[in-house]
């Protein structure tokens, strides 16, 4: 599976259609990006194509209205996530205020859902 890099401008994009929230953290996912609240994704970034996790009510609208493309590797997209038209992400596209509104609905959806309870470390073994 070939994993697509996201170029600077890309992520750099990416940041800017976040929330200003302190809540969000931003942090690197197998050479790409993923946005956080409580722990749990709600965008991530594949490449140059944004994905948002939504309600379910949410991501039908968004999915009957535009031209959204599964997020993730094309032989294994994530569930429960869309990815945004790519064609917003283009320079000069001017939907900068379409991708915010939509980042934002999923921002408010996760940060609805219950924190995600960190990972138990695993005891060390002597060699």
């Amino acid at each position: 599976m070939q994993m697509p890099k996201p170029s600077e401008a890309d992520k750099e994009h990416f940041r800017a259609v976040m929330p200003s929230d302190p809540d969000v953290v931003v942090k690197p996912m197998f050479g790409n990006l993923g946005a956080f609240v409580n722990g749990n994704m709600f965008a991530g970034l594949f490449g140059p194509t944004i994905g948002v996790r939504l309600s379910d009510t949410d991501r039908a609208e968004l999915e009957a209205s535009e031209r959204t493309v599964p997020f993730g590797p094309e032989e294994r997209p994530m569930g429960g996530y869309t990815g945004l038209p790519e064609i917003w992400n283009s320079e000069g596209a001017g939907d900068e205020a379409r991708e915010k509104a939509w980042v934002t609905k999923a921002y408010n959806y996760v940060a609805g859902l219950p924190p995600k309870e960190p990972k138990a470390s695993k005891p060390r073994t002597k060699k």
